[in-house]
């Protein structure tokens, strides 16, 4: 019977996506509404899934997919900020809200109070990250949300697992918070490294890509599990993993380059409209449980109305206070950039990287590190807006275990299940239906962006190019054979050409040879220019995806 229920909300949830993608409408808005609508249907039947499935089967896929294609260079020139949200925030919401929901929900603790601000404090960035990526917005505010969506499920869990063991007397792997947090972390993203690295050898020395693609496929599942048995962060595992093999990706066969990125689009798909169906479908019976609990409806309303606000209020004030402390910094790391001793002592140090370049060219190179520019209070305005809760809330609340270790039930389980469902749709419809009118009226632009990404295309052109010729003067030096001579000749022409070679394509194996040559002497190339920092990796992954195609045109070429 479940398998079927799950059936049918997947079709009629992907069938409500097409729908709202012909409107332009929001999908995951109309699919929350819609499974509202339909579990308000008397004969509706509760479909409801273990928290476990939520939590091990649906978020680790949707968290590793989003890791594998940001790019770990961007996450780490913003980490401050991204922490900041991911982290912070998510800290200080747990506290701010838990203290309203104490004071506002009658008989609550406060140690109950902080396990329904950690079930909400986490904001889902992903149907944020689409609208803005639809409206262009810049990439510097794209990676912030796209980091803190990360990291800030981690965060969350953590705090809520210590939470829950507090009211329910629980004993935990660590006593201290501190100290839990610094071991779920770090253990975490040791196990997905671990992993992730291991899955990378793997993968470069697999030819079938069906199987490398189904190897990936369970990455996230096993990174999630082996994380938790060790009492680590499995989010965090997850990312880690995510982030080793996106940033490795190119050293894997073209056609599992290909074939993941089309999986891992499907899967983002079905999963998404899961989830928010999965959210409007718990509605009903998540209000009627509070009710039967002795809470009155409009009671349940109000209090949710207020941890709304609460939770509303504390990311704007958080933001706008944090943008006010960034702003400072960075001036007064531009006044010492102006002190004449500094100015010296970084003329030493472009000094001697220069020497050092000079004596090893393929070296990384070391940056001054430098305050990232701070955001305009129009991105600041955006970041605060997009607190949209989503799946790792939905999990979290039906995660609540029913009794304490004494046998007694969980207090006021019933209500913190309503209000945290209650919110969730309530950031749907607010900020879900505000947010692309906010962001093109606020016309969020960053002036030198595209003239960056021209340059930067510039560079991998001229960086693919310089190694494309390398490779045929390496070729030419190699072979005596006139027609490999002549394929060399011409192959500076046809160098990212789409036709195909003509009739009695045995004659064009010295060529076919030679363009697989350039090809990977061009993805070599741009791979290094990534890794010194030469190259955005935003703009290395474009390229690489160009050439995937190119490399799929030559394998049509060769077959019979």
């Amino acid at each position: 019977m479940l398998f079927s229920q799950l059936l049918v909300v997947m079709v009629v949830a992907i069938a409500i996506a097409i729908f709202a993608e012909r409107r332009n409408i929001q999908a995951p808005l109309l699919i929350a509404l819609v499974g509202l609508a339909a579990s308000s249907l008397p004969f509706m039947p509760r479909f409801e899934l273990e928290p476990h499935v939520i939590l091990s089967i649906v978020l680790p896929p949707l968290l590793y997919s989003a890791a594998s294609e940001f790019s770990l260079v961007s996450f780490l020139q913003r980490l401050r900020s991204i922490t900041n949200l991911g982290v912070l925030l998510v800290v200080v919401t747990t506290g701010f809200v838990g203290g309203v929901a104490a004071m506002v929900i009658p008989g609550m603790t406060l140690p109950v109070a902080l396990v329904l601000a950690a079930v909400i404090s986490p904001p889902d960035a992903v149907t944020a990250t689409a609208i803005g990526r639809k409206l262009h917005l810049p990439n510097r505010l794209m990676t912030v949300l796209k980091g803190e969506s990360l990291i800030n499920d981690a965060a969350a869990l953590t705090l809520f697992s210590f939470a829950v063991g507090a009211v329910t007397g629980a004993p935990l792997f660590i006593g201290n918070v501190w100290l839990y947090f610094l071991y779920s972390g770090v253990g975490g993203i040791l196990v997905g490294l671990l992993l992730g690295r291991l899955i990378h050898l793997m993968r470069r020395r697999m030819s079938n890509p069906s199987l490398a693609t189904a190897l990936t496929v369970i990455v996230p599942f096993a990174a999630y599990l082996v994380a938790e048995e060790l009492h680590a962060s499995g989010v965090l595992a997850v990312v880690a993993a995510g982030f080793a093999l996106g940033h490795s990706a190119g050293e894997a066969n073209y056609a599992t380059r290909i074939q993941e990125r089309q999986t891992w689009r499907t899967i983002d798909t079905l999963l998404e409209a899961f989830v928010f169906a999965y959210i409007g479908l718990q509605l009903r019976f998540a209000i009627e449980e509070s009710v039967s609990s002795g809470f009155d409806l409009w009671q349940v309303l109000a209090i949710s109305a207020v941890v709304l606000v609460a939770v509303t209020a504390i990311r704007i004030v958080w933001v706008f206070g944090s943008a006010a402390l960034g702003r400072w910094r960075y001036r007064r790391h531009r006044a010492r950039l102006k002190q004449p001793e500094t100015i010296e002592r970084l003329r030493r140090q472009a000094a001697t990287d220069a020497e050092r370049a000079a004596l090893a060219p393929k070296a990384r190179r070391r940056r001054p590190a430098a305050v990232p520019e701070p955001f305009s209070w129009r991105e600041n305005l955006i970041v605060a807006w997009t607190g949209r809760r989503g799946v790792v809330t939905l999990a979290a609340a039906a995660g609540i275990p029913l009794t304490l270790m004494n046998g007694e039930p969980f207090p006021g389980r019933d209500i913190i299940q309503a209000v945290a469902f209650l919110v969730t749709i309530g950031t749907l419809l607010i900020q879900g239906l505000t947010l692309p009118w906010l962001i093109a009226r606020l016309k969020v632009v960053d002036p030198g962006q595209a003239a960056r990404e021209a340059r930067q295309r510039e560079r991998a052109e001229s960086i693919a190019r310089t190694a494309s010729e390398q490779a045929i003067r390496d070729y030419q030096a190699t072979t005596t054979d006139p027609l490999s001579q002549r394929a060399a000749e011409a192959m500076p022409k046809r160098v990212g050409a789409s036709r195909e070679p003509a009739a009695e394509p045995q004659k064009f194996g010295p060529f076919i040879v030679l363009a697989g040559a350039t090809l990977a002497a061009r993805r070599r190339a741009l791979i290094e220019a990534r890794d010194r920092g030469d190259l955005d990796d935003e703009i290395m992954r474009e390229a690489l995806e160009r050439m995937d195609l190119e490399e799929a045109a030559m394998a049509n070429w060769r077959a019979p």
